[in-house]
């Protein structure tokens, strides 16, 4: 461990046998998806910089966010980013449809 970084213990709750291996790849595997939904709703989305603070709004826009992103991920008609097949959506409305 390099020096001043805390000792950190988690918990996790899981049907998987006692293994450490297995236990750690699981954990990685999942932060990995994580990681890499809010890093492409961050830079695609800006979603770190909302305007959306009252209410339910914040709530809404992220669940919109986040349908958009799988429907542009699973569209195989172009192979582009994501953000660029956002962009192209704002120019064709079929391909917005």
């Amino acid at each position: 461990m390099k020096s001043g970084q805390a000792n950190k213990r988690r918990f996790y709750i899981s049907a998987l046998p006692p293994d450490s291996k297995l236990l750690g790849d699981a954990v990685s595997a999942h932060w990995g998806i994580e990681n890499r939904l809010h890093w492409c709703l961050d830079v695609t989305f800006k979603e770190g910089a909302p305007r959306t603070r009252t209410g339910h709004a914040a709530e809404n826009f992220n669940l919109i966010r986040k349908i958009t992103l799988n429907l542009l991920r699973q569209d195989t008609s172009m192979k582009r980013s994501v953000a660029k097949k956002r962009y192209y959506a704002t120019l064709n409305d079929d391909f917005l449809a």
